[in-house]
């Protein structure tokens, strides 16, 4: 007899721990002594991360940068859907609740980020944060990794794309301005969904969809080229909505806008199923079944480029023209171009006294 699925988790977006895709054993809890009934406590722990380099490249012609910085491995969050959960198991960790509850956390990114930019080596390009996990997840309160590193980036004069689902950001309104004021600086507030319940569920630890609002409102206030992201569409479950978050989000003054279909690869997809069971059983196979029909039919994720972001077919075609339709009438276009000519690389100068004073 096939067990039921356990209680999701409150605060999580996953409520299980899938074997690493690269372990050969994989560790069960004994059903006798953790029933699959009792839900588990889970706190959140954090790890040094000692990378030697904080700047990461990609050659995708799906993404509007080569190159990044992540001062987070993992994320708080728990978005259940996160494209980036298999990049745990390269650390030995589960794409699961290990993804959300196990954070490498990188203390030298400033360090390491103002080596690379005074570097003669580094050619002055646009920067995203983050290209994989989000730089404002609720540690980054603490922490304040990715503060210090926009202010290297401001000293710098290098320009950043930020893309995130927390109002934090709203923290360093005051650097993202100044690098704004030299065409510098972008953000990407990410919106999934209006419905408040619906995000709880879908992305446990992000700032609720009034606070991104509010986010755009005080980034657009403080000078600073803010858009909203789409992001990402499940059809079946969101896509009814991109309409309204386009209006709501020009409202608050989003000047851009951008979208992509919900990506399921590798251990996502059985995670992602398993969500859909616990909390959307009536919906599970329409759901399911249209972004099968997205990616070709028969598959939940396509690895390939250009295809991946959009999907393709009747429905992906009906999602753009959604898209490109709910743009025009909330007057949202695309993103700006971020200007590089303002780059620089302070030199520390030495006052008068403190150089050592000639020998007699």
């Amino acid at each position: 007899m096939k067990r039921p699925l356990p209680a999701p988790i409150h605060g999580r977006g996953a409520s299980a721990n899938p074997a690493n895709r690269f372990e050969a054993l994989a560790i069960e809890p004994d059903p006798e002594e953790c029933p699959e009934d009792e839900v588990p406590a889970l706190t959140t722990k954090f790890y040094r991360d000692f990378s030697r380099t904080i700047i990461a490249h990609n050659n995708s012609p799906d993404v509007g940068f080569e190159s990044s910085i992540n001062p987070y491995r993992g994320c708080e969050h728990g978005c259940i859907y996160c494209y980036a959960r298999p990049t745990h198991e390269y650390l030995g960790f589960s794409a699961g609740l290990d993804f959300e509850s196990r954070i490498m956390v990188k203390e030298d990114a400033p360090e390491l980020l103002t080596k690379e930019l005074s570097s003669p080596r580094w050619k002055p390009q646009v920067l995203a944060m983050s290209g994989v996990t989000d730089p404002y997840q609720p540690v980054e309160r603490r922490l304040k990794l990715t503060r210090r590193c926009l202010e290297v980036l401001a000293r710098f004069r290098n320009p950043v794309a930020i893309i995130t689902k927390n109002q934090l950001v709203t923290r360093d309104a005051d650097l993202l301005g100044e690098l704004a004021a030299q065409h510098a600086a972008a953000v990407n507030i990410s919106v999934t969904s209006l419905d408040p319940k619906l995000q709880r569920i879908l992305e446990p630890r992000t700032s609720a969809p009034r606070a991104r609002l509010d986010a755009i409102a005080q980034l657009r206030q403080a000078g600073v080229p803010v858009g909203v992201m789409v992001a990402p569409i499940i059809p079946g479950l969101t896509d009814h909505e991109v309409p309204a978050i386009l209006r709501a989000c020009a409202d608050a003054g989003a000047q851009f806008a951008g979208y992509t279909i919900v990506r399921l690869p590798l251990a996502v997809a059985p995670l992602f199923e398993r969500w859909l069971a616990e909390h959307f059983p009536d919906r599970k196979e329409k759901v399911l079944g249209r972004i099968r029909h997205l990616r070709g039919g028969g598959r939940l994720n396509d690895p390939r480029f250009k295809s991946r972001m959009r999907g393709e077919g009747i429905f992906a075609e009906q999602i753009r023209d959604l898209f490109a339709a709910g743009c025009k009438r909330a007057g949202v276009g695309e993103r700006p171009m971020l200007s590089v000519a303002a780059f620089r690389r302070p030199v520390e100068q030495l006052s008068l006294f403190d150089r050592p004073l000639p020998n007699d």
